[in-house]
């Protein structure tokens, strides 16, 4: 039977393999339905049908398309395919060929068509910029691990080893003797560089084989084994030349722009940009290395946004995957935490991802000089007094700004967490990674347009840390801002450390609603509890109860965001509603040192000599917003930008108001009053 030549996008696809059928994402990235062979009804309906690569299952696959005359559509992971390894994270690209697969070089494919394709101005000038932005994110097919971070041999040559059986070696013309030519070579080639050869960290333990008798190699001076699970860009980047049989090692390596030798016959060989042991198939021409990039990044895969679940560019998907990678490496390999409850503990897992956390480990047992993460300043303090020779390096951890949908005391997971190694933006007393951000960095043009877009969705949506509220609030009639203002005064939590270390001056409720009125006699003064203290999750400020006397309204379950609309000023101790208020353009008086102060944007009751710098409003956004905290996205419990964590936040507020509260989390209120109840 002849199969068919048209295809109908909308058609399902038809799978022969469960496995295959179930990869997530997969429709997603074809833009297909797809079906297992058995739950088809009408054959004729369907596309194509679907193997991997050409691995036993495509055989069943292949046999099926040729009975029913469909055509056979071959896939494979993609060049950028996850952060992840292949058995831990399904694939964020594939790549789909309907001639071959791009691996087996003694047949045509998709791919080879693409290369020899021409481009056209922009698309040779997308492919430089696909270059550098590979480059610049430092990312590779599999993102997890980390860079390699010891002394490298200088000069030094760079060998990729694969595992044995690896189905490219095969159809790449090669076999296990192309492995000791590619040794010889680089021995003959470089005489004056030692050979650090990558292996997989497998065979090194022993489970899986390679090419090289290691004990053998250790033999031979010239020669360094690298067994470690590393992220590849660094020792590409700094080698002399690659050597590869069939590996994409190599075609990284074009990326970064080093020689490459090749005693295989991969996708990225026989075009005239590596040395080649072997012929070129005849089908292959001279090509540039922007043709083979944009074939290989652009026209050959289809990649999927992993927080949209949508077809995205590979561009978006480069960005993405580079903020994993710089989010992963800020902090060392090990982490110790200290003090946190098993409530916490995924979460300081997930804000550390790329680092191995361990969980009050005994001090004998962590590296010298260990890195400590703490919550909170007192634990800080503790933490500080070092048990040997070594101070530790201090990671103190607190709540972000842009939060979650329902209150931190109520063990609602954040979407942000501020993660500081010098302080922590509350303490006063000390600087902060934040204080250090807002004194020193130069904010660009394209860093204000971010902040200033932060800020009006953040205003329009009536955004802000917590998102508490259902009730309506009007402003009282008669005030109109010139010696009659309506003021907010937010409550605080007075136990909380942000008054401890931020308010050496004033630190009660009732003492600010005080000196608020004494200065403003002629105000109408609002006063809003603490979401926490309302809540009965935290204690009520001392002789709180007589605020009424103080102030002329009491607002409880009214959303912050809709009250800093309607009012004129907010007076606060350091409550963070001061900094909403900033974004909202009102007048904030501070009698405090929260970290909005001191830097021109409000009217300071108390100077603080460390800040000097004037910052407008979109840079102190950008610093506090955009800089400073580590966003976790809830839907793919990944690193993620603030836009993108508005976003979610956005969802989630939509969501709680369609769905009520549901039993368990009442039941687990219930628990945390009654906890609450005990300490006070």
């Amino acid at each position: 039977m002849t199969s068919k030549t048209h295809h109908d996008h909308n058609a399902p696809l038809i799978a022969t393999s469960r496995a295959v059928a179930q990869i997530p994402g997969l429709p997603e990235l074809l833009g297909q339905p797809i079906f297992l062979h058995r739950a088809v009804k009408d054959i004729k309906a369907c596309d194509r049908v679907i193997a991997w690569g050409l691995k036993p299952s495509a055989a069943a696959a292949s046999a099926f398309a040729r009975k029913h005359g469909l055509a056979l559509l071959r896939l494979e992971d993609g060049f950028l395919r996850s952060v992840a390894i292949g058995g831990d994270e399904p694939p964020l690209s594939i790549v789909w060929d309907d001639i071959g697969i791009y691996y087996d070089a003694s047949a045509p494919s998709r791919l080879e068509m693409l290369i020899e394709q021409r481009l056209s101005a922009d698309q040779h000038q997308r492919a430089q910029a696909l270059v550098a932005a590979w480059r610049s994110a430092r990312v590779s097919k599999y993102n997890h691990a980390r860079e390699y971070a010891a002394p490298l041999p200088e000069p030094y040559v760079l060998l990729a080893d694969q595992v044995a059986g690896d189905t490219s070696i095969k159809y790449g013309l090669a076999g296990p003797t192309s492995f000791q030519h590619m040794l010889t070579a680089a021995l003959q080639n470089h005489p004056g560089c030692t050979i650090v050869l990558k292996t997989h960290p497998d065979v090194m333990r022993g489970r899986k084989r390679g090419h090289f008798d290691l004990a053998e190699l250790a033999k031979e001076p010239r020669i360094w084994v690298l067994a470690d699970d590393v992220h590849p860009v660094t020792l590409l980047e700094h080698a002399t030349a690659v050597y590869c049989v069939t590996s994409q090692m190599g075609f990284e390596g074009l990326l970064w722009g080093k020689p490459v030798y090749t005693f295989g016959m991969p996708f990225y060989a026989g075009w005239g940009l590596t040395c080649d042991a072997l012929p070129a198939p005849k089908r292959r021409y001279t090509a540039a290395l922007e043709n083979l990039a944009h074939a290989a990044l652009v026209d050959y895969p289809r990649y999927i946004d992993p927080e949209t679940n949508q077809a995205c560019e590979p561009e978006r998907l480069i960005a993405w995957m580079g903020l994993q990678r710089q989010m992963r490496e800020r902090f060392p390999a090990e982490i110790d935490a200290l003090g946190f409850s098993i409530y916490k503990k995924p979460i300081v897992r997930r804000f550390f991802q790329g680092s191995q956390v361990f969980f009050n480990r005994r001090a004998e047992h962590r590296p010298e000089p260990a890195t400590l993460a703490v919550w909170r300043r007192d634990a800080a303090t503790v933490a500080a007094s070092p048990e040997s020779g070594h101070p530790p390096r201090i990671i103190q951890l607190e709540d972000g700004f842009i939060r979650s949908v329902g209150l931190g005391a109520d063990l609602i997971h954040p979407l942000s967490w501020a993660m500081d190694t010098l302080g922590i933006y509350y303490d006063a007393t000390q600087p902060s990674d934040l204080e250090h951000l807002l004194q020193t960095t130069l904010f660009d043009q394209t860093l204000d347009e971010r902040a200033e877009q932060v800020r009006r969705r953040l205003v329009a949506h009536d955004l802000t840390k917590y998102n508490v509220g259902t009730a309506a609030w009007q402003r009282p009639p008669g005030y109109h801002g010139d010696g009659q203002p309506v003021i907010l005064v937010p409550g605080q939590v007075e136990s909380d450390a942000s008054l401890a270390f931020g308010a050496p001056g004033l630190r009660k409720n009732l003492d600010l609603l005080k000196a608020v009125r004494a200065a403003n006699p002629h105000a109408y003064v609002v006063y809003k509890p603490h979401p926490d203290v309302v809540a009965g999750l935290r204690r009520k400020g001392q002789d709180e109860g007589l605020a009424n006397h103080w102030c002329d309204e009491i607002v409880i379950d009214v959303a912050m965001g809709c009250l800093l609309a309607l009012v004129d000023e907010v007076h606060t101790l350091t409550s963070l509603a001061g900094f909403e208020a900033l974004l909202r353009g009102k007048k904030v008086v501070c009698y405090g040192l929260p970290f909005y102060a001191g830097w021109g944007l409000t009217e300071d009751k108390l100077p603080l000599q460390r800040r000097t710098r004037k910052l407008t409003l979109t840079e102190l956004i950008a610093g506090v917003l955009i800089l400073y905290p580590t966003y976790v996205s809830r839907s793919t419990g990944k690193f993620t930008t603030p836009e993108r964590a508005l976003d979610e936040l956005l969802a989630w507020r939509e969501h709680n108001k369609a769905s009520p509260l549901p039993w368990w989390r009442k039941g687990l209120r219930l628990l945390l009053k009654i906890e609450a109840l005990f300490k006070f």
